[in-house]
């Protein structure tokens, strides 16, 4: 062993020779020093190493040095590197092989290299590779064989194959090389596979197999008369029906004949070739057409093609296409029902275009409809391996169940032709699923489950006019849904799916009240939202809420029982076992969709208001009594922000705010104002609820929602709380909760107008110092508290919000001259010219960036009334230049923000020469 090839070995296994990263280095660099030597030296020395080396490391280092020559190197090789070259790697295919025993990957490489060789050469500089190469094939042995198999395959990796993106150049390349093929060697080397596969295919399968990967890459683009003749096919056929085949080698003769249907060629000339093959012989038998699956897909899809072809030409043989097709048909049906490793969406794109053929289904396509529905139901349905994990769910039911909602997609675009196609199929075959489902204590979960979905699908399908005309849903479908019950109903997957699909179809209720009764019961027992699973639990009292927005009116003899019914989920969701700390199910909100349901129901006018008051002080009392008695804890023992009964405070004013969706302001104010009194005692324990917790965020957050709520119902008898509630949220601010109050003065402003003004004359400057206290010195440095751009946000919000240059009268009074006189001038300006402020720091071009905002929409609210005062008071404090303020004035005019931001820029580090320490804002 020399130097080279310990270099070459340490450069691939440092383990070999030792671990010192010096010698490492200075063996990669003499490995890399070789490869920039002269050409001519370097092609000698790697064929030699080739031919004498026994390290398969240092073969492959030489035989990717001698690609990289050819890609990288080629326009420095003369005449005879190049003629060395050829003839040594030539040698490398026929006379003189790499041993048989070498890895794969240092023969692909080999062939890599020679591919490279003939795309740069063939066919006018060398045009002899091919001929030289099938010229030794019948004397060669093996070894010589296989690689000749190879470096088709690399010519079609490297060059030729279309499955890649190739540049325009590369796709000349390719057809120059396909050209000069087809016209000097095709024919050969087509009767070479044949003669090789004949020849080996009981003696060295895997010699075969190789072949016949060749050829099926090939076929696309030779003449197809070369490989679809009787000699031919009829071998491939008996590699492919043979018993005795090993099973690799028949798959290999299936792509083949797969390459061959696939072939472009005219419709009546396809026909003939699919017609000759005989495919009954391989259809007829399920253990074939379950082995090869792809290739009964593809026959029938090219069958298919044929027919619809043959029609839109109105040539002869459309019922020749179509008998082949039926021939076909039962086979992809058997497949696409039991054939796991299959690419689905094939079948979908087979069975989509079957459809788009029919137009009025005969008696046997309407048998083949149901067997594509068939199909569909299969596909669908969950494997019964993951049914505990689905049930939980645990991971690994969450991500079946993800996987399985991807795979229907492509399933559910085809049940929507079917539904196109034939409707009457469709339910019918539908009904008798649901049928055996509730009949049969037997069926699995997946069947029940698969065929709710489909019921579902159905719905998806219509129309909302759709679903109350279709014809047998008022019969027997909606009803018999509704009242059944299945066995397995305690199945996550089937509950939720059954309350999906009867939420589905209350449009179809809403005109047909005999079936109200069942609808209830099925959302308020075990089904629904007395489900012993708590995520089913939970979503039924969101889609029962949906039910109720569309029923309303027709549910309100139900009342009373309905609020019986719902009574212990109303209490799961406002009650904790606070000892016990289990807040497992309290993440989510869905349980008070309960209590908007309930809200809608007693909030319509045509409830009695006797019991509506009733009604609503049952609720109410319960929970503002949980209320007072949390805030009584809090006063005797104290409780912490994260403890247990805050998180229940949190879900019962979620349920008020839910509650109160329901009601209107007319009926609040006007014709009951009783129901506003209970609404204004809930209120004052919500607002004594703030006081004492003015610190925990997500709290206020709840109690501001409600707040929301009863402006919009309780009206201008909200306005005396105004006061009190504007100052306690303006207690402890923080940035985020100015913009929360924000937007509760806006909704403030549009619902009431001047009739607060003195409200919010009163708050205004408050609102404005705490604005300016972030804007701070502090505000403008960049830490993790940092507050800067959010504030100057809240700003901008208030500015778009609150001025108008087209409005004769302010929102806020004097909030206009505020912005102008104070915050434009000291956070526009004198703030940014403080030094300490470095604009190379990206969160200080951030904030930049919002302080040039600012002043264009100051400029579009306020026009010139801001620009001159922020120029003339402004920019000349700040002994800005005439030249250069006449310049800032066109670009705040301009609309081009990003301009804006650049000049403003270049403007401010000019004023931060001028000696303007003393305007500093801080």
């Amino acid at each position: 062993m020399d130097d080279l090839e310990r270099a070459i070995l340490f450069n691939y296994d440092p383990c070999i020779v030792g671990a010192d990263p010096a010698v490492r280095s200075q063996a990669i660099d003499f490995c890399n020093h070789l490869k920039t030597s002269s050409p001519s030296d370097l092609i000698r020395l790697c064929f030699d190493r080739l031919h004498h080396s026994p390290h398969v490391p240092v073969k492959f280092w030489c035989v990717q040095s001698l690609h990289e020559t050819v890609t990288l190197r080629y326009s420095a090789l003369s005449p005879d590197d190049l003629s060395l070259l050829r003839s040594s790697l030539l040698s490398l295919f026929s006379d003189r092989p790499l041993p048989s025993s070498s890895p794969p990957f240092l023969k692909n490489k080999l062939s890599q290299a020679l591919a490279a060789l003939i795309g740069t050469e063939y066919p006018s500089s060398w045009p002899s590779p091919f001929l030289h190469l099938l010229s030794h094939l019948p004397t060669a042995g093996t070894a010589a064989i296989d690689m000749f198999s190879r470096v088709l395959v690399a010519l079609d990796d490297c060059i030729i194959s279309q499955d890649y993106v190739r540049s325009p150049s590369d796709a000349a390349v390719a057809t120059r090389l396909k050209d000069a093929m087809r016209h000097q060697c095709i024919p050969q080397i087509a009767r070479a596979w044949f003669d090789i596969v004949f020849l080996y295919h009981s003696s060295d399968p895997d010699l075969a197999v190789g072949v016949l990967e060749a050829m099926r890459r090939y076929t696309a683009w030779i003449d197809i008369g070369l490989v679809a003749n009787d000699a031919f096919l009829s071998f491939l056929f008996d590699l492919i029906l043979s018993p005795s085949t090993l099973e690799r080698l028949s798959s290999a003769a299936a792509g083949c004949v797969v390459s061959i249907f696939s072939k472009g060629m005219d419709s009546r000339s396809k026909l003939n070739l699919l017609n000759s093959l005989r495919m009954n012989r391989v259809l007829s038998n399920p253990g074939l057409v379950g082995k090869f699956a792809a290739m009964v897909i593809c026959y029938a899809s090219e069958v298919l093609e044929c027919y619809k072809k043959l029609v839109f030409e109105k040539e002869e043989g459309p019922s020749t296409a179509m008998e082949l097709l039926e021939e076909a048909l039962p086979s992809v049906f058997y497949v696409t029902q039991n054939c796991d490793k299959l690419e689905y969406g094939n079948v979908v794109h087979f069975l989509s275009d079957c459809l788009s053929t029919v137009k009025s289904p005969s008696e046997k396509q309407m048998v083949y409809i149901a067997q594509i529905l068939e199909a569909i139901r299969a596909q669908i349905s969950y494997d019964p391996t993951y049914r505990c994990n689905l049930n939980s769910p645990d991971k690994i039911g969450m991500e079946e169940e993800d996987r399985i909602s991807e795979h229907r997609k492509e399933w559910f675009a085809l049940f929507r032709s079917v539904c196109r196609v034939a409707p009457d199929i469709t339910q019918l075959f539908i009904q008798n699923l649901i049928a055996s489902a509730l009949s049969s204590s037997e069926m699995d979960m997946e069947e029940v489950e698969a065929a709710l979905t489909m019921f579902y699908w159905l719905g998806e399908t219509l129309s909302e006019e759709g679903i109350k005309s279709y014809a047998g849903l008022s019969e027997k479908m909606v009803p018999m849904l509704l009242s059944g019950k299945f066995a397995c109903h305690s199945h996550r997957l089937v509950a939720l799916v059954y309350l999906e699909t009867i939420t589905k179809y209350t449009k179809f209720v809403q005109d047909n009240s005999q079936c109200i009764p069942d609808l209830l019961a099925a959302f308020l027992d075990e089904r629904g939202i007395n489900h012993p699973n708590p995520l089913v639990s939970r979503r039924a009292t969101y889609l029962f809420m949906k039910a109720v927005k569309r029923l309303k009116a027709k549910l309100v003899p139900f009342i009373d029982a309905i609020l019986r019914s719902v009574q212990d989920a109303l209490v799961r969701y406002t009650s904790l076992d606070w000892s016990s700390g289990d807040l497992r199910h309290c993440g989510s909100e869905d349980g008070s969709h309960a209590f908007e349901a309930i809200g809608l129901l007693i909030g319509m006018e045509d409830v009695l208001p006797e019991k509506q008051a009733e009604f609503l002080a049952a609720l109410l009392k319960p929970l503002y009594q949980q209320v007072e008695a949390v805030l009584l804890e809090v006063k005797t023992q104290g409780i912490g922000e994260s403890s247990p009964q805050i998180m229940n405070l949190q879900h019962i004013i979620a349920a008020l705010n839910a509650l109160s969706k329901g009601f209107s302001e007319r009926t609040v104010t006007t014709s009951r104002p009783v129901i506003g009194q209970l609404f204004k005692q809930t209120l004052d324990a919500l607002l004594q609820t703030l006081f004492i917790f003015p610190n925990i965020k997500s709290l206020r957050k709840k109690i501001i929602s409600f707040i929301h709520r009863m402006v919009e119902i309780l009206g201008t008898s909200m306005v005396p709380y105004l006061p009190m509630t504007f100052n306690q949220l303006l207690v402890d601010n923080e940035p985020n909760d100015i913009v929360d109050l924000l937007l509760l003065i806006n909704q403030v402003i549009c619902k009431f107008g001047n009739s607060v003004e003195s409200i919010l004359e009163e708050i205004f400057p408050i609102l404005a110092s705490r604005l300016f206290g972030f804007l701070s010195n502090e505000g403008f440095s960049f830490g993790s508290e940092c507050n800067t751009e959010i504030c100057v946000q809240i700003f901008i919000k208030l500015i778009k919000d609150w001025c108008s240059k087209y409005s004769d009268e302010e929102k806020v009074p004097g909030f206009g001259n505020f912005i102008i006189e104070k915050f434009a001038t000291n956070c526009c300006l004198y703030s940014v010219l403080d030094k300490s402020l470095e604009f190379h720091d990206a969160n200080t071009l951030v904030l930049l960036g919002e302080i040039v905002l600012a002043q264009k929409v100051m400029y579009e609210k306020l026009g010139d009334d801001f620009l001159v005062h922020f120029v003339s008071k402004g920019l000349l404090t700040a002994h800005c230049p005439h030249d250069l303020a006449e310049q800032y004035y066109a670009n705040v005019q301009g609309n081009d923000v990003k301009a804006l931001k650049s000049f403003y820029l270049y403007m401010i580090e000019i004023l931060r020469q001028q000696q303007n320490a003393s305007l500093v804002f801080r």
